[in-house]
């Protein structure tokens, strides 16, 4: 525990951030399990979906919730599959 205010100040604000950015990080994960089952069976809503997933993660990318490679790697991945499945 923190003997220091602004240590203490500093604690309770990584807190918050770590409950906020574990919410984002968790419907980032929604979105894709969502748009990747769409895309298997061959939905109507799958484009919507990976729209939206993309969307996510480049919010979460912009607001430093996620490093660039790593949102980079999922919005490459689920377009891989969304592609590989469009061209069947």
């Amino acid at each position: 525990m923190p003997n220091i205010k602004a240590a203490m100040k500093s604690l309770r604000n990584s807190k918050k951030l770590q409950i906020k950015n574990t919410a984002v990080k968790s419907n980032i994960d929604r979105l894709l399990k969502k748009s990747r089952k769409a895309v298997e069976t061959k939905s109507a809503d799958a484009k919507n979906l990976i729209h939206d997933a993309v969307k996510a993660i480049d919010k979460a990318v912009q607001k430093k919730i996620l490093k660039p490679n790593a949102g980079n790697r999922k919005k490459s991945r689920l377009m891989k599959k969304f592609n590989q499945i469009i061209a069947k």
